[in-house]
């Protein structure tokens, strides 16, 4: 392998003022704060830049295809039917509730490219739920599938803001007073060509998502359109970094790239990541309705896809496939993850797997605007553990309890600044207050800085064991468990204990075809790490472990399942 050149003696050549990565020093909130120069001023740019891309395809779902033409004129009839009929201004808010259809784009790029807010809703909500953020929000307009729909036909009686439910893909029944079709309202300006003219700055408000706290009602974090601009420069920074870091040239791609995007759209990594990247990229885009590992192998063949991926579950179960032998998967170039911790032989798997594809990790938050760094093809096959660096204009300290930033090796808190960091939180002075300190985003992240100055994400602080007043982190015992052969699936949780407090509890999912005790799983923990940090019950699972819309897994159901009080 190539001798890797220093990160900062990259960073300081590629952000040099001739450069297309030159940084400015601009103050945001009365914070200064590092931004690119040359990054795209709003999204309404980035897709109005879309139409250089006008005959390729942009997105396929199922039998339907549409390209980057269709795509547009779409968004263009809607944004005038948003102004000109709905009496949408700059500001308002637009919710989303509905599963990764075509019109989730439309709908998205439209309001954006109108100055109003788009607030994404998970589709995994109940109608509380989902009445919480629309209330919260004050949105005026609730875009939803019929499922959705369905769910929020009271909706408007209940939440003053809201003024009509705008129905997608409904069934051909009567729509009540408060609703509208979305092809009604699609149909209404045919012919316009241009989206109506806004002014819209880069640190004008650009989405709400709702964040899943493990307490109270959810926040909503806000996305300025710098925000999300800005890491779409990122991501591809930190690629280019690593090319030049070990001795290439980039290559520009010739042709058209395609992407699977499998993540849910109502999360950043899905929308703000993968959709806004690839759009801006002119990919071409295909859409699943559903996760199915040998659903996306066939996809990935009959498209030609380059780069697929999600929470690490995912490429996992791609390898894991009896199926994936027998297709043709030269053309993956990328395989990308991050939501969760992977396990610490993935890297080497898609290395063999997928010979032309280098792996990608990453780590970010609602509150980053999903990306925060990334470990990608050399870098991450020597530090599969690692989630990566952040690009120039980033910065990660580790922080003690008592707010001591921590040095190289140790332990602590992961605090975040740079542009990408939200604003705030919608109406919630306090809790902006209480996790964004003079820039500083407080991620509420257990982990630690190399040397070098790469990340390791070691756990969620909240979700670290306490056994006997020592600290067990479960992403550590996680990843001995993931090292074990028969092993594709852990997570780690607490048993209380009446005078050790808690110990430690695994459910795993093991592969097909293998068998092994819960003897024989805690010897091969014991053999890593400390006796302490043994778990002392193991129990299996017959499927995927329990996650969430964003694959991160849900240690509440972890419990449920093992019969562990809560």
């Amino acid at each position: 392998m190539t001798t890797p050149i220093p990160v900062d003696i990259l960073d300081q050549k590629m952000t040099a003022a001739d450069s297309p990565f030159a940084m400015d020093e601009i103050l945001i909130d009365g914070i200064s704060t590092r931004v690119w120069k040359h990054a795209p001023k709003n999204l309404q740019a980035i897709f109005e830049d879309t139409r250089q891309f006008a005959e390729r395809d942009y997105l396929v779902y199922e039998g339907e295809r549409m390209t980057y033409r269709q795509h547009h004129q779409k968004v263009v009839a809607l944004a005038h039917a948003l102004v000109r009929d709905c009496q949408i201004n700059k500001g308002d808010r637009i919710a989303l509730a509905m599963r990764n259809y075509p019109e989730w784009p439309v709908v998205f790029w439209a309001t954006v490219s109108v100055g109003a807010i788009i607030v994404p809703l998970n589709a995994w909500w109940t109608v509380h739920e989902l009445e919480y953020a629309i209330a919260n929000s004050g949105a005026r307009l609730v875009f939803a599938d019929q499922e959705r729909a369905s769910l929020l036909a009271g909706t408007c009686d209940q939440v003053k803001s809201l003024d009509r439910v705008v129905v997608i893909r409904g069934e051909d029944n009567a729509i009540s007073p408060n609703e509208l079709r979305f092809e009604e309202l699609l149909a209404r300006y045919p012919n316009e060509d241009y989206l109506p003219p806004v002014e819209i700055a880069p640190d004008d408000e650009a989405s709400i998502f709702y964040t899943s706290g493990t307490t109270g009602n959810p926040k909503g974090a806000i996305n300025t359109h710098r925000n999300i601009c800005s890491n779409q420069v990122s991501g591809v920074y930190c690629r280019v970094r690593t090319e030049y870091r070990y001795g290439r040239e980039p290559e520009m791609p010739t042709e058209q790239m395609g992407q699977l995007i499998s993540a849910p759209l109502f999360h950043v990594t899905g929308s703000l990541a993968m959709l806004c990247g690839s759009t801006m990229a002119g990919s071409k885009i295909v859409f699943m309705y559903k996760w199915d590992a040998d659903t996306a192998i066939r996809l990935i063949e009959k498209e030609k896809l380059n780069s697929f991926g999600g929470v690490p579950s995912m490429p996992l179960q791609v390898l894991e496939s009896p199926i994936l032998s027998q297709h043709d998967m030269s053309t993956v170039r990328g395989v990308l993850f991050g939501g969760a911790p992977p396990a610490p032989e993935l890297a080497a798997r898609i290395k063999q797997a997928f010979p032309n594809a280098s792996s990608s990790n990453g780590y970010g938050l609602t509150e980053t605007s999903a990306l925060t760094t990334v470990c990608v093809a050399e870098d991450y096959l020597s530090r599969p553990e690692s989630a990566g660096m952040p690009a120039a204009v980033c910065d990660i300290k580790i922080m003690s309890e008592d707010e001591n930033q921590m040095p190289a090796g140790e332990i602590g808190e992961i605090w975040i600044k740079g542009p990408q960091v939200i604003k705030g939180y919608w109406n919630n002075p306090e809790a902006t207050a209480k996790t964004i300190t003079d820039g500083w985003l407080h991620s509420g992240d257990l982990g630690y800085l190399d040397e070098e100055g790469f990340l390791y994400v070691v756990d969620r602080a909240k979700d670290m064991l306490l056994r006997g007043g020592e600290n067990i982190y479960c992403i550590e015992v996680e990843s001995a468990l993931y090292d074990h052969a028969a092993v594709i699936d852990a997570a780690v949780v607490g048993i209380p204990h009446p005078v050790l407090g808690e110990e430690v509890g695994a459910l795993v999912q093991i592969r097909p075809g293998n068998t092994v005790t819960e003897k024989e799983l805690q010897d091969h923990v014991a053999a890593q790490i400390a006796a302490f940090k043994v778990p002392v019950r193991i129990d299996q699972y017959p499927g995927p472990l329990p996650r969430n819309a964003n694959g991160k897994i849900m240690k509440p159901e972890v419990k449920k399942i093992m019969g562990i009080a809560q």
